[in-house]
């Protein structure tokens, strides 16, 4: 049996720091990684980009930031014989294959690239659809592509990992896709590394959640991390090192980061990470489907962790199609307001944006006024007695937000708004600027052309699986879990995120949010306190009245809730400023509950 392959995670999205392909490829022989992965690929980049391609921009619509990131470390990349693979290639693979030949060549690096095909689906889509309106129903909403009122302009399958491993083994040192899911980068290097195939679903299973683990690169490391106050000592939240996972031909995974960088990789980190846009028990990929419920991290030493405990079984027949259409129109602006009377304030301007634009809005789609922050009481500095009103349109055209149906008559309140009324001077976002609306639905694998492309001009078909499994639309969800809250003692009103971690998500318009906490004892009671009534009454004000799913991950102390279409719309079309779903957890983490009182961080510390 080979030794353990070593993946580096290297970009969790275009936004990502541009440094770790060299920063990793540099680390040999003290730090070997035999391959790079970068995850280039979200659901907002995804939209803009299928615009650009639908439009027939110029320059390319891949993602170029993966040109930047790679071009430092290809000498190193051909030295020590590292593979590099990467959903990048967004709308455009082909274009950036040619870009990273060119750039290979231009070095003079003996490095093969190779690209895969597939993904991009927008004829059988609509072929389907035309023939069957009930093909295509939405993931979230269960509403049909048919019915949509939007034109549909592109449509991506999510691919799995085993065009990667092929690719890998015909020879190439590069590959790059357009969109393949996120974990699949890792399940290619795996499958590549270990020689395995659809059969070997368990290790296909652990290398799935391998790879969603470090597929957002230093969120496993500290990013994002409800811990993250653990890291200000000694400066370890200055630089977070990039993840690798080691996995064996057997499956077995181990998380691990960069030496002599910041951060840390820990059961907490692990557990964030794992908790991070999941839907529910079952993790599905177009190669294998991962079942969590047993999933555990155990400690084996300073920044490593094991992990255990996952399940496998065959994916499903269909795969998850992301179908982009124009949606329109957007227009922002910003009203800060201080001090005292904010509410009335915001009312009084509400109220007079609303008379001034009486007949404009008639053109609108959308208009909101979001209160963002409060006012702190007694504040020491004006900054902290500052709110921000953000009033926010949208419109089937650009023409309904033109400057003076929005922008303008906003400007014009100044002299009439409330008591130090002041706008935000940078006027750019009054303009409009296009918004892409996101159908998220399914895909026969068998109607997919998945291919793999060498430089050589070699083409590789990429059969779908054979063995599949069909599961119910719903996640297994247990609403609550019937333990006393009295066997903990005596409680106080205190911040629930004094005691629990939790991570939240986007996926579309879904929300997810997963609660962990350190001990047994606090799990008995965070899975006891958080049944959906509880989610649902600390969500307050932002509760929907739509339906939540709720299951337990007992053996790493982690209560799971889906939140049902809680984002208007995702990413690429939102009018909330939390678009990535990310601060669901950090508000409820705010809200006060009946808190243990042996469990807050002061009464520990007198034990």
């Amino acid at each position: 049996m080979k030794r353990a392959v070593r993946i580096g995670g290297a970009s969790g999205s275009a936004s990502d720091r541009r440094v770790a392909f060299a920063q990793l490829a540099s680390g040999y022989p003290d730090e070997p990684v035999d391959v790079l992965i970068g995850d280039f690929m979200s659901e907002a980049n995804m939209t803009s980009l299928a615009a650009r391609k639908a439009q027939g921009a110029e320059g390319g619509a891949f993602e170029a930031t993966f040109v930047e990131a790679v071009e430092p470390a290809l000498a190193d990349i051909a030295k020590y014989g590292i593979k590099v693979v990467v959903n990048a290639g967004a709308s455009d693979t082909e274009r950036l294959h040619d870009v990273i030949v060119k750039l290979v060549q231009k070095k003079q690096l003996p490095l093969q690239v190779a690209w895969i095909s597939g993904d991009e689906v927008l004829p059988i889509v609509l072929k389907r659809s035309a023939s069957d309106p009930r093909a295509f129903t939405n993931n979230h909403t269960g509403d049909t592509l048919a019915s949509w009122p939007f034109k549909p302009m592109y449509a991506q399958a999510y691919l799995g990992g085993l065009g990667i491993a092929t690719a890998l083994h015909k020879g190439a040192d590069i590959v790059v896709c357009g969109r393949v899911s996120d974990a699949s980068l890792a399940i290619g290097a795996a499958a590549w590394w270990h020689d395995w195939n659809r059969n070997h679903l368990p290790q296909l299973a652990n290398a799935l959640v391998a790879g969603h683990l470090i597929e957002c690169s230093t969120y496993i490391t500290g990013g994002n991390f409800s811990g993250f106050k653990d890291l200000e000592e000694g400066g370890r939240w200055l630089d977070l090192a990039y993840p690798i996972a080691e996995i064996n031909g057997d499956g077995g995974v181990v998380i691990t980061k960069e030496k002599n960088r910041g951060g840390m990789v820990t059961v907490q980190t692990c557990s964030s990470q794992l908790l991070y846009e999941i839907q529910g028990p079952w993790y599905f990929n177009s190669d294998v489907t991962a079942i969590l419920d047993n999933i555990t991290f155990t400690q084996i030493g300073p920044n490593r962790v094991s992990m255990t405990g996952v399940q496998a079984a065959p994916p499903p027949p269909t795969t998850k199609v992301g179908v982009t259409a124009p949606g329109g129109f957007q227009a922002e602006m910003q009203y800060f307001l201080v001090g005292l009377d904010i509410a009335a304030k915001a009312r009084m301007l509400e109220q007079q944006v609303r008379h001034h634009l009486r007949d404009a809005i008639k053109g609108f789609s959308l208009l909101d006024f979001q209160l963002l922050g409060t006012a702190g009481a007694n504040p020491r500095t004006q900054d902290a007695a500052t709110v921000t009103l953000r009033i926010i349109a949208q419109a089937p055209t650009a023409e309904a937000l033109a400057t003076n149906n929005f922008l303008r008559p906003l400007i014009d309140l100044i002299m009439s708004a409330y008591p130090g009324g002041t706008f935000h001077l940078d006027s750019r976002l009054g303009f409009p600027k296009p918004v892409f609306e996101y159908f998220v639905t399914r895909l026969q694998q068998t109607d997919v052309q998945h291919r793999v492309h060498m430089q050589s001009g070699e083409v590789v078909e990429v059969p779908p699986p054979t063995v599949t499994k069909v599961f119910p639309r719903q996640q297994p969800s247990a609403p609550r879990y019937l333990g006393s809250l009295k066997q903990f003692g005596e409680t106080v009103r205190a911040p629930l995120g004094l005691v629990a971690h939790a991570r939240s998500g986007d996926k579309g318009s879904d929300a997810n949010v997963g609660f962990f906490v350190r001990t047994q004892e606090e799990y008995e009671w965070l899975r006891s306190l958080l049944d959906v009534d509880k989610v649902q009454e600390i969500l307050a004000g932002e509760y929907n009245g739509k339906e939540i799913d709720r299951f337990e991950l007992p053996n790493i102390r982690a209560v799971h809730f889906l939140l049902h279409d809680h984002l208007d719309r995702g990413v690429s079309c939102t009018s909330t400023v939390d678009f990535l779903g990310k601060n669901v957890a950090e508000f409820l983490r705010a809200q006060e509950v009946d808190v243990p009182r042996k469990f807050l961080p002061s009464e520990k510390a007198k034990l």
